[in-house]
């Protein structure tokens, strides 16, 4: 699999970033889980110049803070119809299918993933979305499979050891 020109990354949010649970306080105020090497990745990937949106189906605050905690830019929250809001994004960005890896767990993901040219399923994924993936993570949503996704990409472009070289020096 030759991906040398990936550069865009997208995320759903329930199931990959987080572990797809849903807690609410007494307020109602809605609490969600990340992990840190997420986040680590998702930074690994930008400091390589290649850029990471979210299309998720609910709306959360917490998730446009943690968007911008890691500087994603392109944040699509409430999307009902997420083949709609990716085909505008990439004419936004002026990429093509070819360009792009899209990360999902479950079955409103697939239209993307039908068309991206990676499409990665976490490893808690649908049997369908799976069945799709040119890759499954290591991990399920929540615990670390966005990174591995990074990872997987990063060593398939050739770009591994350049994002360890920037720890090592």
């Amino acid at each position: 699999m030759s991906l040398t020109n990936i550069q865009l990354l997208v995320l759903d949010v329930d199931g990959v970033l987080t572990d797809g649970g849903i807690i609410r306080d007494d307020s109602g105020q809605q609490i969600k889980r990340f992990h840190v090497r997420d986040g680590a990745g998702i930074v690994l990937w930008r400091r390589l110049g290649k850029d990471v949106a979210i299309i998720t189906g609910k709306e959360s605050a917490v998730v446009a803070h943690r968007a911008e905690e890691l500087g994603i830019q392109y944040v699509y929250q409430n999307v009902g119809n997420k083949l709609e809001t990716y085909t505008e994004l990439l004419e936004e960005l002026n990429l093509k299918d070819e360009q792009v890896a899209y990360v999902g767990d479950d079955l409103p993901d697939l239209r993307v993933m039908c068309r991206v040219a990676v499409p990665i399923a976490v490893a808690d994924a649908a049997e369908e979305v799976r069945a799709v993936a040119k890759y499954v993570t290591k991990f399920p949503g929540g615990y670390g499979a966005v990174r591995d996704a990074i990872e997987f990409l990063c060593k398939e472009m050739g770009l591994w050891d350049e994002v360890v070289a920037r720890y090592r020096d």
